[in-house]
């Protein structure tokens, strides 16, 4: 427990698509951060919440099935809960598949911590015809049960009642008893634990994880400093196994699933048979194994579509005053330092507010609107066919997907993938997708200037070269992927006070962390150009930016500084050859455009990408990555100028 003169420490846990994290931020609202376990890539996200005086951490821990989860995310997840030792646990649950989800919900109460239910989703068990009597329920698990709608908002401040009772009385839930020959199993290894052995938890549940294990990370050391507690083990295994004749922890998985159905039966009825609703019919319709792929291609399309349709007319209507400020600007300064640095800085804030912003805030809301309802589950489950013929993993798809709003978390989710061989090939994969940055890119040059159609085939011949390139990479290994798993949630109706949450939280982060290497960037390159540095920069790669692209030989320096945003590239490029956004056009020709989009979308990830590819796999693949991104960017970019006919 956390000392007495802290604030009290509640963690939200639960099964994956359980709206957990519908809950946290509705009790969090704003406040919310996101920052990584220590020592480690995985994020949760905290607050801190005033209850009429009192203060509470919450902490939203990532889904799990398990407390004995194969998920490398996962494993450091449980670290923090047994390490740190909450004050109390808000296990989340879906009651529209009550059954399957108080699994969990009885591996948390061996830990005999102080412990709320909080049963979700409500309105989807009562469409289901499931009516849980959240009393019976709560007497029979020893804890309080809370039935909650947190799309609607119903039942938080119950929820948060029911958590400091709970606290100010430190309730404590006790361990149910499995049947009488396994009980009597975990009694005896129990008992023979000795008092110098590091427990986690409880004795009882040390005891139940070391008959579940399959083979404990630790045996060697059980064997040689605790031999008669190794011994012990291997009875108890022994006896399990010979009773019911599968292994020790499928007899452990069996009990809790035939305690999780009983407790269900017990505490709900289904008052009518599943009656098919709109929802199902749509559901239906979009995981067709035909019309489910048209569908997709779709909504991939409107997606964008109505991206570049918001973005389009909101660059154009701050542009003009922008143009207008910096001919300003420039009369009043003249062309001395103090102007080219000011230039500068009004370019990076300019890019931000006029280039950026417009297409970067409508993504937000449409990717969490895709989120919400469900849709992105549905999308990964069409997609797994394709992702085995180019030798990847079914789960591999989420990751890919996570890619398009920023490559940094998509490479920190590939610790889902059980193969390290699956986990290198998203890795790689991952810079090619483009992210948030690169679709500005896209949208604000190509489509802006091109059309939507011309920036849709951005991402037609991007979903090909992965492909390619996945295929390419999984002949250097032998093993083949395993099949996929994966759990679809119910569809659901859009939440937009969850949405809109969600796109602050995300453009609260850009805000903070990336706009100020934009302007910063934007500031740097005045003073270049004011002492000339930048022509230096130019000369070094105009072989390359001219011979092989066909380019400006300015726009070489914008290369150099992409590599901190990507972003920057496309303002930097207006500022490196001297106009506005609507001359663009009057200095480069169409087919100059499409190559150094191309070349921009593909080349060298930004730092913070690399930085984490070093970090969660190692300086050689870090180093592949960059060479890969290189290859592809020049070979592409020099495809599509002959394309061009540059």
């Amino acid at each position: 427990m956390n000392n007495s003169n802290k604030n009290p420490d509640a963690i939200f846990i639960g099964q994956p698509n359980c709206g957990k994290s519908t809950i946290f931020n509705a009790i969090a609202g704003l406040k919310a951060k996101t920052s990584n376990f220590p020592g480690t890539t995985v994020t949760h996200t905290h607050s801190k919440v005033n209850v009429e005086g009192r203060l509470l951490n919450i902490i939203d821990l990532p889904g799990t099935y398990s407390l004995n989860p194969a998920d490398e995310g996962e494993k450091v997840v449980l670290t923090h809960l047994f390490s740190e030792k909450p004050d109390l646990i808000v296990n989340v649950v879906d009651a529209s598949i009550l059954g399957r989800s108080l699994e969990l919900t009885l591996e948390l109460i061996e830990l005999e911590y102080p412990m709320v239910l909080a049963l979700n989703m409500m309105d989807l068990a009562e469409k289901k015809g499931i009516t849980i009597d959240t009393k019976k329920l709560g007497k029979l698990l020893g804890i309080p049960v809370i039935p909650m709608t947190a799309t609607h908002g119903r039942g938080v401040r119950e929820l948060l009642d029911a958590c400091f009772d709970v606290l100010d009385k430190d309730k404590r839930p006790h361990s149910i008893p499995c049947s009488k020959d396994v009980e009597e199993n975990i009694d005896k290894l129990q008992k023979s634990i000795p008092d110098d052995f590091p427990v986690f938890a409880t004795s009882r549940f040390t005891a139940i994880r070391m008959i579940e294990a399959g083979r404990l990370f630790f045996e060697e050391v059980l064997e040689e400093i605790f031999p008669n507690l190794k011994k012990k083990l291997d009875k108890v295994r022994h006896n399990l196994e010979s009773r019911h004749d599968v292994p020790a922890y499928e007899v452990i998985a069996a009990e809790r699933h035939h305690l999780a159905l009983k407790y269900f039966e017990q505490s709900s009825r289904v008052e009518r048979g599943r009656q098919s609703d709109w929802k199902d019919r749509v559901d239906d319709i979009i995981m067709h194994p035909f019309l489910g792929y048209i569908i997709l291609l779709v909504v991939f399309f409107s997606f964008f579509f109505v991206i570049f349709k918001i973005g389009n007319p909101l660059e154009e209507l701050i542009l003009g005053p922008a143009a207008g400020l910096r001919q300003s600007l420039s009369l009043h300064l003249g062309s001395g330092l103090i102007y080219y640095v000011t230039d500068g800085l009004i370019q990076g804030v300019i890019g931000g507010v006029a280039i950026v912003l417009p297409y970067f805030v409508p993504l937000l809301i449409m990717m969490s609107l895709l989120e919400d309802i469900g849709y992105l589950a549905r999308a990964g489950f069409l997609m797994d066919t394709f992702m085995h013929r180019i030798g990847l993993h079914g789960k591999s798809v989420s990751p890919l997907i996570l890619g398009f709003g920023c490559n940094v978390p998509a490479i920190v989710s590939t610790r889902m993938l059980e193969s390290r061989r699956d986990r290198i090939i998203t890795s790689l994969l991952i810079p090619f997708i483009p992210c948030s940055a690169r679709t500005t890119i896209i949208l604000a040059l190509v489509a802006f200037y091109l059309g939507p159609v011309w920036a849709f085939g951005f991402y037609v011949v991007n979903i090909f070269l992965v492909a390619l390139i996945s295929r390419i990479l999984s002949m250097f290994f032998k093993t083949p992927s395993p099949g996929l798993i994966l759990e679809i949630p119910s569809l659901k109706s859009p939440s937009l006070q969850n949405i809109l949450k969600k796109t602050y939280l995300q453009l609260k982060s850009f805000i903070i962390f990336a706009w100020p290497i934009l302007i910063a960037g934007s500031a740097v390159l005045g003073l270049l150009q004011f002492f000339h540095l930048d022509r230096t920069i130019n000369l070094i790669l105009a072989p390359m930016v001219e011979k092989v692209l066909g380019l400006p030989q300015e726009l070489g320096v914008t290369l150099v500084f992409g590599f901190l945003r990507k972003e920057l590239s496309l303002i930097m490029m207006l500022q490196s050859l001297g106009v506005g956004y609507e001359e663009l056009m009057t200095v480069i020709t169409k087919g100059q455009l499409v190559v150094f989009s191309v070349f921009i979308c593909f080349f060298i990830p930004c730092v913070s990408t690399v930085a984490m590819l070093w970090k969660e796999m190692g300086r050689r693949i870090a180093m592949i990555s960059m060479a890969m991104n290189v290859g592809v960017a020049i070979v592409l970019s020099f495809l599509t100028r002959l394309l061009m006919n540059l």
